[in-house]
């Protein structure tokens, strides 16, 4: 199960793949790039018909970022070129990949995209959303750092040479903020126990830190998981649907299999079907999953109203 958890939601990309075709645009083609956009270096642009190869087949070895776009859209440009300068500054750790959705609508429908600017990335063919809107600075690098622990936990540690090619792997180099580098080190060696303990050390030097709290909460739900039989877990869940520690790990599961709300939402109707300690127990494992997912999702905003209205 450690595999397929992903902060984000991880979905499989084999469908969006799929709807890729050269018709859409000759292999290797570039559409038009909003304002400040400098394709190349570890910038691309991605069609239809280059997605398979740019995107899906990188991601193996090295995390790809890509920025849904469109020439009219005014925060597309300035969020563009937030991301370019990252790219270049993270040196090849992760390949920033372009896509005009006017032209590539079928990338954008597989996608399902509402909005943009849209930013997800990709990491091992399966898509990670990150964040929609022009963000500062600040708050993109803190998602690109998150989504480099990501890939480390993945077992993704490569980079792209500017120049085209393939990325070659990475050694004995470290990825993504000394800080976390001894959880991210056991969270890739299998070691759940390591990672707890590594998240919690920092914490105890730095009790605010947002990113170790978030660690250390999904690395405790990995351990719950790690040795669990899935297709029991459902069974026992759908059997016993009033027991709150039976509902707890199928929501464990949920989450991690990136169905964040049918997760939350199994909490929260077993909280409105207990009381005393059992509910007040449903109602802090809950709040752990919020911390393992990240308060600003809006999944997670929605899902504490709902909490509220079911707790009072």
């Amino acid at each position: 199960m450690t595999g397929n958890f992903s902060r984000y939601g991880a979905v499989d990309l084999s469908g969006l793949a799929a709807s890729s075709t050269p018709s859409a645009a000759a292999s290797g083609a570039r559409g038009g790039a909003p304002a400040g956009s400098t394709p190349g270096g570890y910038v691309i642009d991605v069609t239809e018909a280059t997605f398979q190869q740019d995107v899906v087949d990188r991601s193996a070895t090295v995390p790809v970022v890509i920025d849904f776009w469109a020439t009219w859209c005014q925060p597309c440009k300035q969020l563009s070129p937030i991301l370019e300068r990252l790219a270049t500054e993270y040196a090849g750790k992760f390949l920033l990949a372009k896509i005009d959705v006017d032209e590539n609508p079928r990338l954008s429908q597989a996608a399902g995209i509402q909005s943009i600017p849209l930013v997800v990335a990709v990491v091992r063919g399966q898509l990670v959303p990150l964040f929609q809107g022009a963000l500062p600075e600040a708050q993109v690098r803190q998602f690109i750092d998150e989504l480099l622990r990501l890939a480390v936990a993945q077992g993704v540690t490569g980079t792209i040479d500017p120049v085209e090619g393939e990325p070659a792997p990475v050694e004995d180099e470290e990825a993504g903020d000394p800080r976390y580098a001894e959880a991210d080190a056991a969270i890739a060696a299998g070691d759940l126990d390591g990672a707890v303990l590594a998240f919690e050390k920092v914490l105890a030097q730095a009790p605010a830190d947002a990113e170790a709290k978030r660690g250390l909460a999904q690395a405790k739900l990995l351990r719950r998981i790690q040795d669990v039989d899935p297709a029991q877990v459902r069974a026992d869940a759908a059997a016993s649907p009033d027991e709150p520690k039976v509902q707890s790990l199928a929501a464990d599961l949920d989450v991690a299999d990136g169905r964040m709300q049918e997760g939350f939402r199994r909490l929260i109707d077993a909280i409105r079907r207990t009381s005393g300690d059992e509910r007040d127990a449903l109602r802090v494992h809950l709040l752990e999953l919020f911390e393992a997912i990240g308060s600003e999702e809006e999944l997670v905003r929605a899902a504490r109203r709902e909490l509220s209205s079911a707790l009072f």
